[in-house]
């Protein structure tokens, strides 16, 4: 299992001491620094059944600035908001753990994780 965390953030803290609980074998990927390409961000999408939109921070100063909230939320504008999650990192949200089944989870909460745990064969 990988998760996706902003050291800074304190769900993403949280998330890790969870897993630290449990004894969770896990890959941390520092997303700010190690950032994901546009074609990994396409497959955490497909993993998480979500489109961008639904993974982006839209109270980020950077969203702001783009316009995100103006932004068309269809099929024809996907690749235009994967750009921006690319280009600006910070705009996604976190943290994210992909399990070993091969679906993912915003783990925002300690059910999230849990939730994480289980597809990966814990909990």
């Amino acid at each position: 299992m990988e998760i996706w965390i902003n050291p800074a953030c304190s769900k993403c803290r949280s998330a890790l001491s969870l897993l630290d609980e449990e004894g969770a074998d896990y890959t941390v990927r520092r997303y700010l620094e190690d950032v994901p390409a546009e074609d990994e961000i396409r497959a955490v999408l497909d993993r998480l059944g979500l489109e961008p939109w639904e993974i982006t921070r839209m109270q980020e100063a950077v969203a702001k600035e783009l316009g995100l909230g103006e932004w068309p939320k269809d099929a024809g504008s996907r690749d235009r908001w994967i750009t921006a999650l690319a280009a600006h990192p910070r705009l996604i949200q976190r943290p994210i753990i992909t399990a070993e089944d091969g679906t993912a989870v915003v783990a925002r909460s300690e059910e999230a994780v849990r939730e994480a745990l289980a597809r990966d064969g814990r909990a």
